[in-house]
């Protein structure tokens, strides 16, 4: 089995001017150890802050409680509201790494938005059968669909499965959705989790569907001729993986989640979004200004949404001037929500 986690899951991400605390990074790799050392019988891709003569956004690939390799991002983004550059060393190596009969290639988010390498030296130079993304992709509207589309692409032109896991959850001002998938070599969707929750995403990987759709594939001797004619052979890292008999275990039934309206994702963005940004900075409660109007309306079933009725207090303040609009709309939308409203007079 092969578990995944997303980019930079031991630190956050993004984790910015905390990487140029070496106390940060120890605590890192402490970490990093710590779910080696519980990775029994567990292959593990684990992306972490690698720290040699400098600093790289890395993955870690653990096999029964042994750090086997690491795999450092290529393309650093630095483009807007990324500043990878500013941080982090970029990767040289594309690894495979060889499990038994099963060849699977790593890389980490925006390796894969870029046709060629390190996917393509992975699959056609390595012969990797499965390309595993760990990936931190902040959402923005209709961005799901797209990047899908970008993933079918790249496991088509390289008849490759790929494994695709993204971070959910928010982060200052960033969000983060979710929508890991699994493509298969042909292109279609054999796995894809719900977006904006945390899941455990599960799916059985066929190789024989993979190498008989590379064997229907002209396109591909011929890079691979072309590529082995200027290029160097790939790296293969080989993976002992025991000599006990195997139990085989049931098929599993992946599920193929649908995608949400544009409408539905947005306000499913803003709920996870309100929801970690109070909770991850330690707040219970938050209050919230009612003025009648629609915006402080929908910023209130937000926070209804994301926190519970019970840790959402409103506030009404009316004057001389507020109209009974004003006033009684908030009274009705509290009693709705059944939140608690204070009104407290400004005269």
């Amino acid at each position: 089995d092969i578990l995944a986690f997303p980019e930079l899951a031991l630190t956050g991400y993004p984790p910015e001017d905390l990487l140029l605390k070496p106390s940060f990074i120890n605590d890192n790799l402490e970490a990093l150890n710590e779910v080696r050392k519980a990775a029994r019988g567990l292959t593990v891709i684990l992306g972490f802050a690698d720290r040699r003569e400098d600093i790289y956004n890395a993955a870690a690939v653990i096999h029964d409680r042994t750090l086997v390799d690491i795999y450092r991002k290529h393309y650093l983004p630095n483009y807007g509201v990324f500043d990878e550059d500013r941080y982090f060393q970029s990767g040289l190596r594309a690894p495979v790494y060889k499990m038994g009969n099963v060849i699977f290639g790593v890389n980490i988010c925006e390796d894969i938005w870029y046709p060629g390498d390190p996917t393509r030296r992975q699959s056609i130079l390595g012969g990797a059968q499965i390309i595993i993304n760990i990936s931190s992709s902040p959402y923005y509207s209709s961005k799901v669909k797209a990047r899908e589309h970008m993933l079918v692409t790249r496991a088509k032109d390289y008849s490759a499965v790929v494994a695709y896991c993204n971070l959910v959850g928010g982060q200052d001002e960033l969000v983060f959705d979710g929508h890991s998938v699994v493509i298969s070599e042909r292109g279609e969707i054999l796995a894809r989790a719900k977006g904006f929750e945390e899941a455990l995403l599960v799916s059985d990987i066929n190789i024989d569907r993979v190498f008989r759709s590379r064997t229907h594939d002209p396109r591909r001797r011929k890079e691979q001729l072309s590529l082995k004619a200027h290029s160097a052979s790939a790296e293969v890292v080989v993976i002992e993986s025991g000599k006990g008999v195997r139990k085989k275990k049931p098929a599993v039934k992946p599920g193929v989640e649908g995608f949400l309206s544009v409408d539905e994702e947005i306000f499913k963005a803003l709920v996870l979004g309100t929801r970690d940004y109070v909770t991850k900075n330690g707040f219970r409660k938050v209050v919230v200004g009612l003025s009648g109007g629609i915006d402080s309306a929908i910023v209130t079933v937000i926070a209804v949404e994301a926190l519970g009725r019970n840790n959402v207090v409103a506030v009404t303040m009316p004057s001389r001037y507020s109209s009974r609009g004003s006033v009684g709309d908030s009274e009705k939308l509290a009693k709705n929500l059944g939140i608690e409203l204070l009104n407290i007079p400004i005269e």
